[in-house]
């Protein structure tokens, strides 16, 4: 169960959720998906072997902003309460993601009645500086101390880095939390080393928003390119920050060496993606970093920003598959942009090894072993 259902809403927990209901579906379980009603009348979700149950109003507006809004997910946990107590008994595991946290509440008043175990989904675990920083002074203690109190619902927890792991560990000490490795869907085989272009260039793919740090990544390309002239970056994406993204590069004199196009096609990002240089996520909160794993599929060399809240840091091994910028201050940032540059076609070839060594780690299927075999344990 979860607010959200992919293709309806985009975002890692949609698509890892209905991934996991899919695999059980095919291996024969009865599988019943409980979400949020997204879809209009005559155009339910249709898919092969799973139940899907829609709760509330199809109307409903998750996102203020950036920030989620209180009402819909707190309308989820009560028609969540209400379903578990009426149909609980129904089910051997309740498999949930922990955020946005009234849906887990729930399931864990009604576990007595309804005689299920609860799998939670742990894909972060915020500190209570984030929380302060996300909800203010008054919200963000309240935020933090929800979230403790779920810690203590009996659970299974998985995590998908070490981080919330030992997060999630300090929060309740008796939790013991399965860490899943491999979130990526697509082909893990080596992809061709080809050389990068002989003009640098730098891609970010990803939504503009708060945490991703899109306008601060201009100031640093910027900076890159004084150093490096012939550098030219291309920013893909769309969110509420995308306007401060285009005032900074017009403020800064990059038309012509940083484009902003916004959304594309498939075929633009990956060809895109494929050819540049270097791929830069300089996102100051990651539950895992997919990004990582996506530029190793292109045998390109990703750049990360080292912070407390950031676990792609986990994946990046520097001078092998990408670099580690020590903050987001722009030269400090353009100096691992320019690490990851002069890598050149050694640093994609040592990507590829990387790719390889990790294959299996990194698949998804063998994360969905994993829960598959958490539920028969």
């Amino acid at each position: 169960m979860y607010d959200c259902l992919f293709p309806w809403t985009v975002g890692g927990g949609e698509r890892w959720l209905r991934n996991v209901a899919e695999r059980l579906a095919a291996e024969g379980h009865e599988v019943t998906y409980l979400t949020l009603t997204q879809w209009e009348r005559g155009s339910e979700p249709d898919l092969p072997g799973i139940r899907v149950i829609g709760i509330g109003s199809r109307h409903l507006e998750l996102y203020d902003g950036e920030r989620r809004k209180i009402g819909p997910p707190l309308r989820f946990g009560i028609g969540v309460l209400r379903h578990l107590l009426r149909h609980g008994r129904d089910y051997d595991v309740v498999h949930t993601s922990s955020f946005p946290f009234f849906s887990l509440l729930a399931a864990g008043a009604a576990r007595r009645i309804g005689g299920y175990r609860i799998v939670c989904d742990w894909f972060e675990v915020w500190s209570k500086q984030y929380w302060r920083a996300y909800l203010g002074p008054k919200g963000g203690p309240v935020g933090y101390a929800i979230q403790r109190a779920c810690t203590h619902i009996r659970q299974e927890p998985h995590v998908l880095s070490n981080m919330h792991g030992k997060r999630l560990t300090e929060l309740n000490g008796k939790l013991d939390p399965l860490v899943l490795t491999g979130l990526y869907a697509g082909s893990l085989d080596a992809p061709e080393v080809i050389a990068p272009p002989a003009d640098p260039v730098v891609v970010y793919a990803g939504r503009h928003t708060q945490e991703k740090r899109v306008p601060q990544l201009v100031a640093a390309l910027a900076e890159a390119h004084r150093r490096r002239p012939t550098l030219t970056a291309t920013l893909f994406g769309d969110g509420p920050y995308r306007a401060q993204v285009l005032a900074e590069i017009d403020r800064l004199g990059l038309g012509g060496i940083v484009e902003a196009p916004g959304f594309v096609d498939q075929e633009v990002l990956a060809e895109a993606m494929r050819t540049a240089s270097c791929i830069v996520q300089p996102s100051d909160r990651e539950g895992y970093g997919l990004v990582v794993v996506e530029a190793a599929t292109n045998g390109v060399p990703v750049v990360v920003v080292d912070g407390p809240d950031n676990a792609a840091t986990e994946l990046v091994e520097p001078g092998l598959n990408g670099e580690i910028a020590a903050s987001i201050d722009p030269p400090v940032l353009a100096d691992a942009i320019l690490r990851a540059v002069d890598g050149g076609t050694e640093l994609r070839r040592t990507t590829v090894e990387w790719l390889e060594r990790n294959r299996e780690r990194l698949s998804l299927d063998r994360s969905l072993a994993m829960v598959a075999t958490s539920y028969a344990r």
